[in-house]
């Protein structure tokens, strides 16, 4: 809406095959529930599943890739809303490529994500909503992001730990840091 105000940032750091983002955006009016859209890690444009082995759910588990043969809506598998008493230990989703390799999207805070999608609509759909909750006039609504390649799950979970809770990043001339 008018008056509203997006702000991103990017931080890559040094050596590693990930990075971190952080969006969020402020609201000029007291709405009941305001939320933000994005595609993470990115959908995957296949054909019978030829460029990935397997999706990785952190909330559901390991998929193989022939169940996203066929077209299948958002609400008939795999949908993800959030439960306020039951929360993921981790918010991490992601395909293994051909390579054997591990792209993910993980969502730092479990408790940020208010709906997830991940369907079949002749590609496979990462989209994921953030927020969801009540805001006054000119309150800020954030997620911090981490997308990047891994070798395995158990290196992603672990990446996921040394950052979980993350809801800002500081950047000042002597470095960074995560809030």
């Amino acid at each position: 809406p008018a008056g509203a105000k997006w702000e991103q940032t990017l931080l890559f750091p040094d050596h590693q095959r990930w990075f971190l983002g952080w969006d969020r955006f402020s609201c000029p009016f007291s709405a009941p529930q305001v939320m933000m859209r994005m595609d993470m890690p990115g959908h995957i444009k296949h054909h019978g599943g030829d460029v990935f082995r397997q999706i990785y759910l952190s909330y559901h588990g390991t998929i193989p890739q022939h169940q996203f043969h066929t077209n299948f809506s958002p609400d008939a598998k795999y949908l993800y809303r959030r439960d306020e008493k039951h929360l993921p230990k981790r918010f991490i989703r992601a395909m293994q490529l051909e390579s054997g390799a591990w792209l993910a999207g993980m969502a730092l805070d479990p408790s940020v994500v208010y709906e997830a999608w991940c369907h079949q609509r002749d590609y496979v759909c990462f989209i994921s909503e953030f927020g969801g909750r009540a805001v006054k006039p000119g309150e800020w609504v954030g997620a911090v992001h981490l997308v990047g390649y891994f070798d395995s799950i158990r290196d992603m979970e672990k990446t996921y730990d040394h950052y979980k809770h993350t809801n800002a990043i500081k950047i000042t001339h002597q470095g960074w840091s995560t809030v």
